[in-house]
């Protein structure tokens, strides 16, 4: 069995690097953002929203993300504020993924501005993979002008955790037989999945350190933290099974996913980011002469903890209120309030032309087709058009 190498790469600072790089590539400035005291967020104006990227001299000032613009400015009123451009940081994002797709085939991106990706067997390719990384580090900051990190180790845990020591423009590693050195001295609120309430309750039974979490007894770690105690048990050993999964290949199946520019934390704004993901879905199964017959929901948190829950639908179909509803309820069974990063609908088990409907008890399958009649013209309109030539009451509301 070959050895795995896995590559966590992270970008930057990457909304302030990538209005940096915008800025003084095609505006022709001559200040970067990324040596001022600068942050990307909200709106500069009014003053309202929060700070989403600080560059690192803004650090002195105690600026972070997630800051309320009000309150960093009164920590420092000469912050330079740009208000975000998410088409540019898609695009930014875009080049980013395609770079990492030239050396390995099998890339996760895990959000708009970090992936992981399998280089197992590429050492051939490649060379040895601290050199391989410092290849794509190099390559990144001279075609497209920002600087990443990149941890490698492997497993994807391990990997995550080596990309955040030392920043900027660095590479690390972080293998098993180097957890002693380079893991278990950090501070246990350095663990990945363990937050602020965690970090407090491990403190009050004497756990300062990833060391002593490893060291300590996994069954007193479940009755103080439950589940969550073995899995940061595990975690501290460097304990991750998990593999990296690259998007689903093209005709087994349809699905759309976004991560989020604001954690999700209410279900209703929730159920509008799935009504806008079932509606492409839709429109895609409905392109292809299409219809699903399982609808699976994916969330990632803000701890990057990944969840699916999936079911099998009574019958197949492409109607986009149909897919939103039974997304809905998949949310609704799976979702534990935790703030939201990602989420995505995906359907499988398609079957393609025509197919016939079971009609159950209370079905009005004239309303299903006259649905489907609705969701066809509406896709008419919006290819004649442009996407945004009708668009739903709920979603242009939100």
């Amino acid at each position: 069995m070959k050895e795995r190498v896995i590559f966590h790469i992270d970008v930057n600072s990457a909304f302030l690097s990538w209005e940096a790089v915008y800025r003084i590539r095609h505006l022709g400035a001559k200040e970067d953002l990324r040596q001022m005291v600068s942050a990307v967020g909200g709106d500069p104006v009014t003053r309202h929203g929060i700070i989403l990227a600080k560059s690192i001299p803004a650090k002195k000032y105690r600026i972070h993300a997630g800051q309320s613009i009000k309150e960093a400015l009164e920590q420092c009123p000469e912050l330079i504020l740009v208000p975000p451009n998410y088409a540019l940081y898609k695009r930014c994002s875009r080049a980013f993924m395609d770079i990492l797709r030239e050396y390995s085939p099998v890339v996760e991106p895990y959000s708009i501005d970090e992936a992981f990706v399998d280089m197992s067997g590429t050492r051939y390719l490649w060379g040895d993979p601290v050199a391989a990384a410092h290849t794509i580090r190099t390559r990144i900051s001279k075609e497209l002008g920002f600087t990443v990190n990149i941890g490698i180790s492997s497993n994807k845990l391990l990997a995550k955790i080596a990309s955040d020591f030392t920043k900027p423009d660095r590479v690390h590693t972080l293998f098993p037989e180097e957890i002693p050195d380079k893991l278990w001295p950090l501070d246990v609120g350095d663990m990945l999945f363990c937050g602020q309430s965690t970090v407090k309750r491990l403190h009050r039974i004497g756990i300062y350190t990833i060391g002593q979490l490893a060291a300590a007894d996994p069954q007193m770690l479940k009755v103080h933290l439950g589940k969550q105690g073995i899995m940061l048990w595990g975690s501290a050993h460097g304990t991750d099974l998990s593999t990296v999964m690259p998007d689903p290949e093209p005709n087994k199946g349809y699905g759309n996913s976004t991560t989020v520019s604001m954690d999700i934390t209410d279900a209703e704004e929730a159920r509008l980011v799935l009504l806008t993901l079932a509606e492409k879905v839709g429109q895609r199964l409905r392109a292809d002469d299409a219809k699903a017959q399982v609808v699976d929901i994916s969330i990632r948190d803000t701890d990057l903890v990944f969840t699916n829950h999936q079911m099998r639908l009574p019958h197949p179909t492409n109607i986009t209120l149909e897919l939103y509803k039974y997304a809905c309820t998949l949310f609704r069974e799976m979702w534990d309030g935790r703030p939201i990063r990602h989420l995505g609908i995906h359907t499988s088990q398609v079957i393609y032309g025509a197919c016939d409907r079971q009609i159950g008890l209370g079905d009005d399958l004239f309303r299903e087709e006259r649905q489907e009649q609705m969701d066809r013209t509406v896709d008419r309109i919006r290819h004649k058009y442009g996407q945004n030539a009708v668009q739903r009451a709920a979603i242009t509301e939100g």
